[in-house]
């Protein structure tokens, strides 16, 4: 589903993003990214979403080498993953259901289609009654819960997401965690980069921690706070 093979990301600048980085993500896994910041979790999924290239290794996604992808191919590839970040991203100027239904139209998906999904991605996430309503009109998790709605929309196989709970309190980040375990209960495959340590310990989920650039840890129902080993 998702592998990085001897990735390693070095600026111009001679910073060491990443090093030598092998990682490999299973179709169905949720999977925490931890790790300080400035260890290196952005990095990795800029590459993944393309915003940047890496300075040697391969990456693999959903079976295509996405390392040499000509430019024009890049949109493609960014259908296959959902993201979510922290600070929303919403249209202030669409509803919720506009804004949702935009991540439809811009693969030119057909209205019919469109008016069929939307309804029944903003139910998962239980925003139906707030479908007419604006971004500036709802709560903190509300707007996460649109985020992820629009990230889900096309039905991509991977979905990830930058500290979707960092803004929120931490009632609405569990609000928000029950939303992102029920999308990986369907089978997708969910990468979620956080330093929400409760959260981590609470669910024991694989956790994969970086360090200074450096793959430290791998371990399967892991906790963030778990002694350092490594591998």
């Amino acid at each position: 589903m998702i592998e990085l093979q001897n990735v390693d990301k070095e600026y111009d600048n001679n910073v060491r993003a990443l090093i030598n980085i092998n990682l490999h993500i299973h179709k169905g896994e949720f999977v925490f990214l931890v790790g300080s910041s400035g260890a290196g979790k952005s990095t990795l999924i800029k590459l993944l979403l393309k915003e940047e290239e890496p300075t040697s290794g391969r990456i693999i996604l959903n079976n295509m080498d996405i390392t040499k992808v000509k430019n024009r191919k890049i949109p493609y590839i960014r259908r296959n993953i959902g993201v979510v970040f922290q600070d929303f991203r919403l249209l202030p100027n669409k509803t919720v259901y506009e804004n949702v239904a935009f991540a439809m139209e811009i693969i030119g998906a057909h209205p019919k289609e469109i008016r069929r999904k939307v309804p029944m991605v903003l139910s998962m996430v239980d925003l139906s009654k707030r479908a007419s309503s604006f971004p500036d009109q709802l709560s903190g998790g509300e707007r996460q819960r649109v985020s992820i709605a629009r990230a889900i929309v096309n039905s991509p196989p991977v979905l990830i997401a930058d500290e979707p709970t960092g803004n929120l309190d931490p009632d609405t980040a569990w609000e928000i965690m029950k939303v992102l375990s029920d999308i990986n209960a369907r089978g997708t495959t969910v990468l979620m980069a956080t330093h929400a340590k409760d959260i981590v310990n609470s669910m024991k989920k694989r956790v994969v921690e970086i360090h200074e650039g450096r793959l430290i840890r791998d371990e399967q129902k892991g906790g963030y706070g778990n002694e350092i080993t490594s591998i």
